[in-house]
């Protein structure tokens, strides 16, 4: 998605308010993880994707992505549209 401020702004734009953005962002930051194997459990890493796999948060941020990247389009569609009728 880019960097944090980037998606502070996007999140913003569809009236997510910042101390929540904040919040999430939050729970992310510093996380860590093992590999779990039958040999053991790896030594603990940083996790540094974006999204993380197995989060409760993962399918509501994914969807609140998704209708962003929906609206966007339909709003440029619907714009083009509109540029097209006017010529």
């Amino acid at each position: 998605m880019g960097s944090n401020k980037g998606r502070s702004v996007l999140l913003a734009k569809r009236g997510v308010e910042e101390w929540l953005v904040k919040a999430v962002m939050a729970m992310y930051e510093g996380a860590q993880t093992v590999v779990r194997t039958t040999e053991g459990d790896s030594k603990a890493f940083n996790v540094k994707v974006e999204l993380h796999q197995g989060s409760v948060l993962s399918p509501l941020l994914i969807v609140v992505v998704m209708e962003m990247i929906s609206t966007e389009s339909y709003e440029q569609v619907c714009l083009w549209k509109y540029c097209m009728q006017m010529t």
